[in-house]
């Protein structure tokens, strides 16, 4: 016997299995790793143990402890022998992975192609010390294999100096699986997801099946659940917060643009909005239900009350050291408002006027002189007419009285003409 033996797990499934005596006890129907997430460190590899057979004899089952099993190779064949018989406590099975059941033709996020792919095969090693799985084999030679080819199409391809291209992931790499196995998580689950942009997370939860794609995003912290919520499409967003509690619904949307919000809820029932503005925090919740307000095709229905404003007299050193410690969101800076002191809108600035602006420089004497704004109660179909003549980013939206209720972002009014674009 080999003091180390690689296999795969699709060429051990079906196998016999002999006892210490040579008779056949049963054949392999699946092996079962330990739940390592629970005596594993995070500090280096992991490796998880094989610690049951699962083996079927006629109609009985069985699990075997692993500990006692040899498993020799000779010329590509394998031999599987217990030194011992010794059953697993039931206990023991209830709370481990099966990489039939759990693993195997199950998805996983391969974080560097942003995308799911489906593990079709799984890699172990024999060591004298036990058996433990290393990786899986998402490729299609692992396929093959299953299909019992993969020897042939290889030979073949050989003939006109061809291969099949392998792809593995080692068992730390694997960012999540959709085991359909309650509570039992993988590796560092979900944790390499926050390397990801929050659009890529969203496509990944959108590809999982709604139990799975509700379990990862509620893996997520509140600031990031909040910006994948943004990039879902409207049914998935209605799916996720309705999975969720209303406690955690409502963190997460406290951490959304009050537009995004406003326009999620709409697509609730009424009484689940109603819980969930009760829910959050009274400013956010007050700002949902003013643009809850207003008319599906008013400029107020689609802009965001996430404004940036400063007084005529401040500083460009002042603003410019605001901007860096407060750090805002990208699409919030497109334009900077300037109100008077009865906090009635003046004027705009943008960034740029900002950063190529002596320090000393006021705002008063940096913007614009004859600003284009648009009221709140305007037809929204007007926007695309304005950014487009005017070259704009954002475009401040007042009141009757002049006062600032908010601004409308170019991505707003490019995906209200695309919406309404689908619809016709």
């Amino acid at each position: 016997m080999t003091s180390q033996v690689t296999f795969y797990l699709s060429r051990l499934i079906g196998t016999k299995c002999y006892g210490p005596d040579g008779t056949v006890i049963g054949v392999i129907k699946d092996l079962i790793i330990e739940n390592h997430l629970a005596s594993v460190s995070e500090i280096g590899p992991v490796r998880p143990r094989v610690i049951a057979i699962q083996l079927k004899r006629k109609a009985q089952i069985q699990y075997l402890n692993a500990q006692y099993l040899e498993i020799e190779k000779n010329e590509g064949k394998y031999k599987i022998v217990f030194k011992k018989i010794e059953p697993t406590p039931q206990d023991i099975i209830h709370h481990s992975l099966f990489l039939i059941d759990n693993v195997q033709d199950k998805q996983i996020v391969d974080i560097n192609g942003r995308k799911l792919v489906r593990v079709n095969d799984i890699r172990l090693v024999s060591i004298p010390s036990g058996i433990f799985a290393v990786a899986v084999d998402v490729g299609i030679e692992g396929l093959l294999r299953r299909l019992g080819i993969a020897k042939q199409i290889k030979t073949l391809l050989k003939l006109v100096n061809g291969n099949i291209p392998a792809k593995f992931f080692l068992w730390d790499d694997i960012a999540t699986v959709d085991f359909g196995h309650s509570g039992i998580k993988l590796s560092k689950t979900f944790t390499k997801l926050e390397t990801l942009h929050p659009s890529d997370v969203a496509d990944i939860i959108e590809e999982f099946g709604k139990h799975t794609g509700s379990s990862v995003f509620a893996a997520l912290d509140d600031e990031q659940a909040a910006d994948v919520l943004e990039e879902l499409e409207p049914h998935a967003q209605v799916h996720i917060i309705e999975s969720l509690s209303v406690e955690k619904a409502a963190d997460v949307l406290e951490k959304m643009p009050a537009d995004e919000v406003a326009d999620l809820l709409e697509e609730l029932e009424e009484e689940k909005a109603e819980q969930l503005l009760m829910e959050m925090d009274s400013e956010s919740s007050d700002e949902v239900r003013e643009l809850l307000e207003y008319p599906g095709h008013s400029v107020g229905s689609i802009m965001s009350t996430d404004c940036l404003t400063f007084k005529e007299n401040s500083k460009v050193s002042e603003v410019l050291t605001f901007l860096r410690e407060q750090q805002p969101e990208a699409n919030t800076i497109y334009a900077l408002f300037i109100l008077d002191e009865a906090e009635k809108f003046v004027s705009t600035v943008t960034l740029r006027d900002i950063v190529v602006a002596h320090p000393d420089s006021t705002m008063e004497e940096i913007m614009k002189k004859n600003p284009i704004t648009v009221y709140d109660d305007d037809d929204v179909d007007m926007l695309g007419d304005i950014v487009s003549r005017y070259n704009l980013l954002a475009l401040p939206v007042i009141n009757k009285n002049k006062q600032l209720e908010g601004m409308v972002v170019i991505d707003d009014i490019v995906e209200d003409l695309l919406n309404k674009g689908k619809t016709k």
